[in-house]
């Protein structure tokens, strides 16, 4: 057995620590480039992907390989120069494992960054030092804040055609964490890069001495991940029941599902949501064996003392529990281009429980700021949510739900909304408030229209 090591490897050197983070830029900020920088400097790249890119690239007359090529997949993204989809990459160094989410820049394209940035720990916002933080910018700073992405870092892109220049970063870095601030996000770094020439994305730069902080990757190394299992409320949302009823295992009655948060152990007293039912942990299975305790996100088989009507849906919970209820309140971000209007009928999926639901109100809908100086405003009367639209909802649904507030957990207190007639996804929910720090406002002009 090996040991674990502060570097979050093992003696052998197999990286232990995983890392899920998202990136987001304006159009043209150079994302792509950066990512694909990140996945060549790093050795992230197979020869036959990088002889792809550098045949591509001598035929668009091109005298070096085009490093935004490795993430730009789809036929448009090439034809377009630009991101449209979440792209999803996986990689690895000595110190860390990686799954990276590259989200498109585009206005458009804003409710993509929610998909990618919703499981992340940490957000890449690049800007271009040339233009510094911009409208995008601040839309993709507050999904980060919605998202409570524990992580910011802000990527001042294209220092090399601003003569590397301290004070344009120095600008930059001061506008973007005062506003992330304002959100509530306390924990920014920026790092001044260049993705074309390789300035400190993955070896330091020689033309930026007056930066003494870390590469971008040596940031993702080292930036802490994960939480102590312990601090939250145990959470375990059952997905399948298993009951063989077979000659060896004849009473054998288990609920399988993966702990979205705490840790359970044998012995403790836990209660059944919604239904109230209270009981103990009689057993823990894993792989096929006994187990005294298990911790999130395992996914484990749980045993109960007593035979209670638990199906598929139902929440096994310990600690603080939530108040099951029909009422809830969120912060949304609606998805898809059918706008989101009171009086509609949907289907909530929260974890794995779906159950039908009525939206009874959209107490407001949060204008994003636009310029230096503006902030989040709750501008009331509208009458739906068009799609990329940030806003506040009343649901009123057919079966209690167990939620937590969103603020408190990220995996049980978000939820979906979801057209009943074809299945899509409408809209991603977030159980509470989501901003401390909007402020409401009287009904904007347009809104009335």
């Amino acid at each position: 057995m090996t040991s674990t090591t502060q570097a979050g490897t093992t003696q052998t050197g197999t990286a232990t620590s995983l890392l899920r983070f998202a990136t987001a830029g304006s159009v043209d900020d150079g994302k792509s480039t950066l990512v694909g920088r990140l996945l060549h400097d790093s050795k992230s790249v197979l020869a036959d992907q990088l002889e792809a890119v550098e045949r591509v690239s001598l035929g668009r007359g091109q005298g070096a390989p085009d490093l935004a090529l490795l993430t730009d997949g789809l036929r448009a993204e090439r034809e377009q120069g630009i991101t449209i989809d979440v792209a999803y990459r996986y990689f690895a160094t000595p110190r860390r494992r990686f799954i990276l989410a590259d989200t498109p820049g585009h206005v458009q394209y804003t409710r993509n960054m929610v998909t990618g940035a919703s499981t992340a720990e940490l957000a890449v916002v690049l800007v271009d030092a040339r233009n510094g933080v911009v409208e995008q910018t601040r839309r993709h700073a507050a999904v980060a804040a919605l998202l409570r992405v524990p992580h910011v870092v802000l990527a001042v892109n294209k220092m090399d055609l601003v003569d590397y220049a301290e004070p344009v970063f120095a600008a930059i870095a001061e506008e973007f964490t005062a506003y992330a601030a304002s959100l509530g996000v306390g924990d920014v770094v920026a790092v001044p890069i260049s993705a074309l020439a390789g300035d400190n994305v993955v070896e330091p730069s020689a033309h930026m001495d007056w930066y003494g902080g870390p590469t971008l990757l040596e940031h993702l190394e080292t930036v802490p991940v994960g939480s102590d299992p312990g601090a939250a409320p145990a959470r375990f949302p059952v997905q399948y029941v298993i009951r063989p009823q077979s000659e060896e295992h004849p009473d054998y009655r288990g609920y399988a599902g993966q702990l979205a948060s705490g840790v359970l152990r044998v012995g403790d007293p836990v209660t059944v949501l919604p239904s109230g039912h209270t009981t103990t942990v009689a057993g823990i299975d894993a792989l096929g064996r006994e187990t005294d305790l298990a911790w999130a996100p395992q996914s484990v088989t749980v045993r109960l003392a007593d035979d209670l009507d638990v199906s598929r849906g139902d929440l096994i919970a310990a600690g603080a529990l939530p108040v099951p209820t029909r009422d809830i309140e969120a912060t949304v971000s609606h998805l898809n281009e059918r706008p989101l209007r009171v009086g509609d009928k949907v289907l909530l999926k929260h974890t794995t429980r779906t159950v039908r639901a009525l939206v009874k109100d959209i107490t407001y809908r949060i204008a994003l700021p636009t310029k230096a100086g503006d902030t989040l405003e709750q501008r009331s009367g509208a009458e739906g949510l068009n799609v990329n639209d940030l806003g506040h909802v009343v649901l009123r649904t057919a079966e209690p739900l167990a939620l937590d507030a969103y603020s408190d957990n990220r995996r049980t207190g978000s939820f979906l909304l979801i057209d009943p007639a074809d299945g899509t996804t409408l809209t991603a929910g977030m159980a509470g408030e989501a901003f401390a720090t909007v402020r409401a406002t009287e009904p904007a002009e347009e809104d009335w229209v």
